[in-house]
């Protein structure tokens, strides 16, 4: 058990402290997520790509990265030149405001070093296959051996196949069926993977599918990570969903506090009203 809890600490990006999703490998030899690497470099006010797109592997060419390339038009010369005078366009790395391109320096945050990318930024690095089929076959093998019994099984108890939010419980088939049986409120529970720790099911959004995280004050509209580095919201006021909530809170208890504080003000302002429409009808 200590040789694998040793083994997850080198599994886990320095940024998020979470496992790797699409690791890149750095030229310090150190690995980051691909989404984290994008959220530091705009951080520190590069202008980076769309952290969704597939980031490159060691077979991908540029001709085959994206199937809109072969497609698109090759600009005349005269206007190529203008472009490339002007300092038109944006890359995975680039500054804002630069109009020559520059080298990217890149923060590692395991080494601490500022890193050279070059001109090309995040495009210049390479996905590191290798370490994101280890962290897949990792998660598999802790799946296999802490396996999970169903909490409501006569003995012997069978593995549990289904879990429950609502219930914070989990189940196996039969069971999960005589305790939501049709007809009933329970049967409307939806089932996701057993598990030994049910938290909360967050607010999911609607275009990445992660759960939420953070709330543009520009949009008004909560964002997930992926929402949050994209260049849509380069320039927005987001700040984590938590400080948005207690904000939102204390404006609507000092709402309250005037509305109660008023109340009786309020209803003495009615009772005479009403004393001067009945007074006037008389």
């Amino acid at each position: 058990q200590t040789s694998m809890k040793n083994m997850e600490r080198e599994l886990v990006c320095p940024v998020c402290k979470e496992m790797y999703k699409q690791p890149l490998a750095l030229p310090c030899t150190h690995n980051v997520c691909h989404v984290c690497a994008s959220e530091v470099l705009l951080q520190h006010g590069y202008l980076c790509c769309d952290p969704t797109s597939e980031p490159s592997s060691p077979a991908a060419t540029p001709a085959t990265r994206s199937p809109r390339l072969g497609r698109r038009a090759i600009p005349k010369p005269d206007r190529l030149d203008r472009l490339l005078k002007s300092g038109f366009g944006t890359y995975p790395g680039r500054k804002r405001g630069t109009v020559h391109p520059q080298t990217v320096s890149f923060p590692c945050p395991a080494c601490q070093r500022d890193v050279d990318l070059g001109e090309r930024g995040l495009g210049s690095l390479f996905r590191n296959l290798t370490l994101e089929r280890v962290v897949e076959r990792y998660r598999q093998t802790i799946n296999i051996s802490a396996a999970i019994m169903c909490q409501f099984c006569k003995p012997p108890q069978l593995e549990a196949t289904k879990g429950c939010t609502e219930c914070k419980s989990s189940f196996c088939n039969e069971c999960f069926k005589l305790y939501h049986p049709w007809g009933t409120q329970k049967a409307q529970h939806e089932p996701t993977p057993p598990t030994l720790t049910f938290r909360p099911k967050g607010l999911m959004c609607p275009e990445h599918k992660e759960e939420v995280t953070h709330y543009c004050k520009t949009c008004q509209r909560l964002v997930c990570q992926l929402c949050r580095v994209r260049r849509t919201h380069t320039s927005h006021k987001i700040t984590p969903v938590l400080s948005a909530y207690q904000a939102l809170r204390e404006k609507l208890t000092k709402s309250l506090a005037y509305i109660l504080s008023s109340q009786d003000t309020v209803q003495t302002q009615i009772a005479e009203l009403e004393e001067t429409v009945k007074h006037t009808e008389v």
